[in-house]
């Protein structure tokens, strides 16, 4: 009878084990829908979603960062604050707050179908405006030490050459 008991245990413990594996793929299924989704909203092809590296590449054309940000998704531990910076520009992106971004790193699995499915529109790379500069013209900066109309060294030479 203890050998039915242990053949018997085992196969709950497989049937358990059956069920998280179920539940792991259901919840990868989710997440991927869902960034299948946002990438949609934004333009991009859906399919992007389940390439590994082509969707960071999609990420970052969304919020409109330069693909050297590939790289620094790609080294270790530095990787952790440019996703999180990434996550924060996707959310801003689709006139999320700061809040949403928080969700999208603690519970993607919930964010990004909230993201795909929810009635958020895709605003437009929210990191233009940091390639730029702030304002219409990024050199007409008051504070930039550089940018001073009066200084006397920056103004073109009106006067001709002396003639010898």
């Amino acid at each position: 009878m203890n050998e039915y008991q242990s053949y018997e245990s085992g196969g709950i413990a497989a049937g358990i084990g059956f069920g998280f594996v179920i539940l792991y793929l259901a919840v990868i299924a989710l997440l991927i829908v869902g960034m299948w989704k946002v990438f949609e909203k934004a333009g991009k092809p859906g399919w992007a979603a389940i390439i590994p590296i082509y969707n960071i590449i999609i990420l970052l054309e969304i919020v409109g960062k330069p693909m050297i940000w590939l790289l620094w998704l790609i080294i270790p531990c530095v990787n952790i604050v440019f996703i999180i910076w990434l996550y924060n520009l996707v959310s801003k992106s689709f006139g999320k707050s700061e809040g949403f971004t928080v969700g999208l790193v603690i519970f993607p699995y919930i964010f990004w179908p909230i993201l795909g499915f929810g009635n958020a529109r895709y605003l437009g790379p929210s990191a233009a405006e940091a390639q730029s500069g702030f304002g219409n013209n990024p050199f007409n900066n008051p504070n930039n030490p550089f940018n001073t109309p009066n200084d006397p060294f920056n103004k073109p030479n009106d006067t001709p050459p002396p003639v010898v």
